[in-house]
């Protein structure tokens, strides 16, 4: 009985070794393979160092057209929104009563004029008079005051024909730079002065200035690398974008930073001067400012679609020569345009970077690379 009971024991286990080999080849033969996911592989290429801010448009001359005689608007000789050149005439008041007082002045000038020549006849005769002993010295000196009267009435006179003149050329209000002239405040046939107000404001457009907060720290690290490679503040490019997200054509140069640190925000207003002909930049526009060395220095690029983060930063992941996904810890830098971004630190030149099917693997898996055409051709591009 007991032969019986060990050959049917040696019976069932071999049967269950049988059933588990056959198992192991039918899991085998059904294993998935490898995902595919979609690859770029690092390219470097030139990049500057960049800081951007948020920046603000500014008008070199903005000027507030105001009345500075008093008097009925007469006429408006431009139209609004219109470009304007240097000198044209804008606005004009009613010159009536402006020219009466100039004609009123002239004829006081004349008649100043004409008291002195008489009060220079007398005073020439007392003093004839006075050297023949013929009139007393009370009488040269009547005659020597009335003639400094007569002289200065013939001053006063004109500085009154003066500015009667000014104030008649003040009816004419005129541009003083060439620029745009916005919509006017008044209208024809108003009695306007200088309590009026601005009638309209002439802002100019070529160049325009674009001003930015930067913070201490990074003026500090600007002014570091401005020192290390012995350039200033004009050695660096300004590029703005507008509110659309497209790039200004045009990149700028700084020509002034601020004296003093702007209470409780820590930071120092810098201005850039940009070009303008197509008169794209507009008085009080916002737009994004990119603040970038001359000197790049080369940095692996990448699409940033394949860039993610979490609560220890930012990082990627690539695939090894094994085909393994690895992590990579980067520290971004600029973006680069074509929706690409450089890699400041973690990753090398040819490192092959996951752009698709991130969501779908791990840390060590294995996987089956396939590269992008796309993202290739847009980098090249670039």
């Amino acid at each position: 009985m007991r032969l019986i009971a060990t050959a049917i024991l040696a019976a069932a286990l071999a049967v269950g070794v049988a059933a588990c080999d056959g198992q192991d080849e039918k899991t085998g033969a059904t294993q998935a393979p490898p995902p595919a996911v979609k690859i770029v592989k690092a390219v470097s290429q030139p990049v500057g160092s960049a800081w951007s801010f948020t920046g603000k448009v500014q008008a070199v001359d903005r000027i507030d057209l105001r009345a500075r005689v008093e008097g009925f608007l007469e006429q408006r000789a431009f139209v609004e929104g219109a470009e304007v050149e240097k000198g044209a005439i804008l606005l004009v008041i009613e010159k009536g009563q402006y020219e009466v007082r100039v004609a009123e002045s002239e004829a006081s000038v004349t008649r100043a004029e004409s008291s002195l020549r008489l009060a220079r006849v007398e005073l020439d005769r007392s003093r004839t008079l006075v050297q023949q002993k013929v009139a007393a010295q009370s009488r040269l000196d009547q005659a020597q005051s009335a003639y400094d009267v007569a002289q200065a009435d013939v001053t006063a006179a004109k500085a009154t024909l003066e500015k009667s003149k000014l104030d008649l050329g003040y009816t004419d209000i005129k541009a003083p730079v060439a620029g745009r002239i916005g919509r006017i405040s008044v209208s024809v046939g108003n009695f306007v002065g200088p309590s009026t107000g601005p009638l309209a404001t002439l802002v100019s457009q070529e160049p325009m200035h674009v001003v930015f907060p930067v913070t201490e720290r990074e003026l500090l690290e600007a002014r570091k690398q401005g020192a290390e490679t012995g350039r200033g503040a004009d050695s660096l490019k300004v590029h703005i974008r507008l509110a659309d997200g497209q790039p200004y054509p045009h990149a700028g140069t700084i020509n002034f930073v601020d004296v003093q640190v702007a209470g409780g925000t820590d930071t120092v207003i810098v201005r850039a001067v940009f070009p303008n002909p197509d008169r794209t930049l507009i008085d009080g526009q916002l737009i994004a400012a990119t603040l970038e060395s001359k000197d790049p220095q080369k940095l692996p690029v990448i699409p940033q679609q394949a860039v993610q983060a979490d609560q220890q930063g930012t990082f990627v992941l690539v695939v090894d020569n094994e085909n393994k996904v690895q992590v990579r810890r980067v520290r971004l830098g600029r973006q680069v345009g074509g929706g690409r971004v450089a890699a400041e630190t973690g990753l090398q030149d040819s490192d092959k970077v996951i752009t698709e099917g991130i969501q779908r693997v791990r840390p060590g898996q294995v996987v089956a690379p396939v590269e992008s055409e796309n993202e290739i051709s847009s980098q090249t591009r670039g």
